[in-house]
């Protein structure tokens, strides 16, 4: 099946450029020269994975990633950011499945494209038992099938990374995890995440699953260590 990969860029120079390259990988690349109308063409042609520039004339493009969230789309989104990581935080934090700083060598980019896609394959394909369960804890219902979470009535919006991050949670209860382990369990063991990149996705997912993500019950701080999923939002990390 022939991946459909949308990139946004307002520079059309490179837009040729990129698409070309892409394409010659064997992908089918569509490109928006602005995000005004990006709602509209992932709603005519669903893209497998959007490349977003964050800074381009009109627009932030980090405001558009914001509406597609705000708006349940969950499309595997790679942000093109500044070179300072400070731009990299900013942009998973507003839910950037990964960010890449620009200038960057295209095959990079392809290398997390692919990463990022082989995670949403895997994720969508595997038949265990375990993705076939619907997993309570506290007040929350998380579909591992359907990739849904609910609290009480209302569905939560995920983005793929932040499903992924608490799917591997749900399926270790009550131990702590490390960060480099859960860097594993999300890239691979070759990857070069940093431990901040989980620090940034925990903290995304606490503003979710949270009352008062400052205290947080479910996922909980082990002090030099990492972090333990609670499911009863009973146990105290420090004591873990």
């Amino acid at each position: 099946m022939t991946t459909q990969i949308l990139v946004v860029d307002d520079d059309v120079e490179f837009l040729e450029s990129l698409a070309d390259f892409l394409g010659r990988e064997g992908m089918v690349v569509s490109v928006l020269h602005e995000v005004k109308s990006l709602g509209e063409h992932i709603e005519r042609n669903p893209p497998d994975l959007i490349v977003l520039d964050q800074i381009m004339q009109g627009v932030n493009g980090l405001a558009a990633l914001s509406t597609l969230r705000a708006a349940g789309n969950a499309v595997p989104v790679i942000l093109a950011s500044g070179p300072d990581d400070m731009d990299r935080i900013v942009g998973l934090e507003m839910g950037a499945d990964d960010c890449i700083g620009k200038p960057f060598n295209p095959r990079e980019l392809l290398a997390r494209m692919r990463a990022v896609l082989r995670r949403r394959t895997l994720s969508a394909s595997t038949s265990s038992r375990e993705d076939h369960a619907v997993v309570g804890f506290g007040p929350f219902t998380l579909d591992l099938q359907l990739h849904t979470l609910n609290m009480e009535n209302s569905r939560l919006t995920l983005s793929a990374g932040e499903f992924a991050l608490l799917k591997i949670f749900v399926n270790h209860p009550m131990r702590t995890l490390t960060r480099e382990r859960l860097l594993e369990l999300l890239h691979g063991p070759q990857d070069d995440h940093t431990d901040r990149g989980v620090d940034v996705q925990v903290w995304r997912l606490r503003r979710i699953l949270e009352t008062d993500p400052s205290t947080p019950r479910f996922i909980q701080t082990v002090r030099s260590h990492g972090y333990v999923f609670v499911p009863d939002g009973a146990r105290q990390a420090s004591k873990h």
